[in-house]
């Protein structure tokens, strides 16, 4: 294999691969070999029509595709390692020239690593976070508390108030037409959920059991269902059955019945102030961070190519894609469900992608720039806790890590301790 490389514009590469004509022969002989017995031709049995007989009746070509498609991967790979580049995207190919008897000869153009240059990164200013715990954070944090240990109870003797549970029969209207979906029975609704369409559940208050009330309301624009995006309806509702939440008595009783560290009131109080005071410094640490890496960010240059970003967007799809997968939903149902497509997906995506690619190359600079470095004893710190998430040994966790994965968690170390430096030499000031 021979390898050319061109430097384009935009951070962007061009790589110019040439395979042996034996290594291509090779190729169209497998491609033979894996599909003669999908092909027939009269007085030959299926699997036995000699090669030189499919490729004059065919022509020559028709074992081409797979053949370059057996070639490619492990061309392109030996070039990735060769080429003395970092490439940061996923190839786009092109088959320059693909002749029995020739060099086989692609092209596989990729971007770039981009370069950073730094701005200020030491004595970054950034403004201050509240790390204070408020009573009224304390009260609201306790009665989410209570609601959780609420008891409902059946009303009849008053109208539809906020926070209720509402069962319903409703049927939905647009122009003095029922509409596909839009009538239910029995549907439990509390009211302020926001379960149903902005109006819907305003509209329900004040309404009394067994009156019909119509609901007027407006479906929003970009609604999933594109038939009612836009247009005014009518929902006509009645109340079978309300309910209501009745909290629990904020007292030692109840104290004891929801935590195992305090006996009273006062002792609860004092832990939830504790609990919020954690939550707090944490998001506030985080927020922090952030904040810095946003300074980092804004002043640094460097020039992001398209493809970097394509690739990283299709990346963040994909784990989402996983994640949905744990949850028991394919990505094909999601978008099903939600109206969304792949494209709308990958555009969702593009603001995180682009931030997550700029906070890892300044920060990349910063090691550089620094000289930081990770040593074996941290590797093996991070390896038994790598190798406790997924319950396995120390000695599993690093067969499976290979020496690519080291050298990642090695960078990934390394990175940690930039956010570290930067985030511990940062200012904090007054909003």
């Amino acid at each position: 294999m021979s390898l050319q490389v061109e430097k384009l514009e935009g951070n962007m590469a061009k790589l110019t691969i040439e395979v042996s004509p034996e290594k291509l022969e090779e190729a169209i002989e497998k491609a033979y070999q894996k599909n003669k017995n999908k092909i027939s031709i009269p007085g030959f049995r299926k699997g036995k029509v000699p090669r030189k007989m499919i490729e004059q009746m065919y022509g020559k070509e028709i074992f081409y595709e797979d053949a370059a498609n057996e070639l490619i991967p492990d061309a392109y790979e030996e070039a990735y390692d060769q080429c003395g580049e970092e490439i940061v995207s996923s190839p786009q190919i092109d088959v320059v020239q693909l002749e029995s008897g020739k060099p086989f000869i692609f092209t596989a153009e990729v971007a770039l690593k981009p370069q950073v240059t730094l701005g200020k990164y030491k004595g970054v200013e950034v403004g201050k976070f509240d790390v204070n715990v408020t009573e009224e954070e304390i009260t609201a944090e306790i009665d989410r508390e209570r609601g959780k240990n609420a008891r409902t109870v059946d009303v009849e003797d008053r109208t539809v108030q906020e926070g209720d549970i509402a069962t319903i029969d409703f049927e939905g209207f647009v122009d003095g037409v029922a509409f596909d979906g839009g009538k239910g029975t029995d549907y439990p609704l509390t009211i302020g959920s926001h379960a149903f369409i902005p109006g819907f559940e305003e509209a329900l208050v004040g309404a009394s059991i067994g009156v019909e009330t119509e609901v007027n309301v407006t479906f929003p624009e970009d609604y999933q269902a594109e038939e009612l995006a836009g247009k005014a309806a009518v929902f006509k509702c009645t109340v079978k059955k309300l309910q209501e939440k009745q909290l629990p008595e904020l007292d030692d009783d109840f104290v004891g019945d929801v935590s195992e560290e305090s006996d009273t009131v006062e002792e609860y109080k004092e832990e939830i102030r504790k609990r919020l005071a954690e939550r707090k410094e944490a998001s506030a640490k985080s927020a922090k961070e952030d904040a810095v890496i946003d300074a980092l960010i804004a002043d640094a240059q460097m020039d992001i190519p398209d493809a970097m970003l394509a690739t990283q967007q299709r990346q963040m799809v994909q784990d989402y894609a996983q994640r949905l997968q744990y949850q028991g939903l394919s990505l094909e149902q999601y978008m099903q469900y939600t109206g969304a497509t792949q494209e709308t997906l990958l555009e969702q995506m593009k603001p995180q992608a682009l931030r997550r690619i700029q906070s890892r190359l300044v920060l990349e600079a910063v090691v550089a720039a620094e000289g930081i470095t990770a040593s074996e004893e941290e590797f093996e710190e991070e390896v038994k806790t790598m190798a406790e998430v997924y319950q396995e040994t120390p000695e599993k966790a690093k067969e499976l890590l290979g020496e690519t994965g080291k050298k990642q968690v090695m960078q990934d170390l390394c990175i940690k301790k930039a956010v570290e430096l930067v985030v511990e030499n940062a200012e904090e000031r007054d909003a």
